[in-house]
């Protein structure tokens, strides 16, 4: 059974696995996300592995 892609909007706070705590700042598509985590910037690509919504 295939999961959804999960969806994110620009503002959702997150949590990734290695990343900790975050904040979403810009939404490419549904192909990646830019999430801000405080010291550092990452760009996180679909699937979205070890990020979800907080």
């Amino acid at each position: 059974m295939i999961r959804p892609c999960p969806q994110f909007a620009e503002g959702d706070r997150v949590v990734h696995d290695a990343h900790g705590l975050g904040r979403v700042t810009r939404v490419e598509g549904q192909s990646a996300v830019l999430v801000d985590f405080g010291s550092h910037q990452e760009r996180i690509a679909s699937p979205f592995e070890g990020m979800s919504h907080l």
